[in-house]
């Protein structure tokens, strides 16, 4: 999966996980960040906020996300 970066410098955690269809809604990102669910470049996030930029690759349920 790709996502690609239109006029803006990054997307929080949370809402790239929305946007991508990954879960339904916030408060399920929130789970999902809060329980160590979620890599970004092969390390487990727990910031649900954490700007994803450019380059970053974030993986979870079994997907990868490469942002560009």
């Amino acid at each position: 999966m790709e996502f690609k970066l239109e006029n803006q410098e990054y997307i929080e955690l949370m809402k790239l996980l929305k946007l991508m269809g990954l879960v339904d809604t916030g408060g399920e990102a929130k789970l999902c960040i809060d329980n160590g669910e979620v890599k970004v470049n092969g390390k487990v996030e727990f910031r649900r906020r954490n700007k994803i930029r450019s380059g970053f690759v974030v993986e979870f349920a079994g997907q990868k996300i490469k942002v560009k």
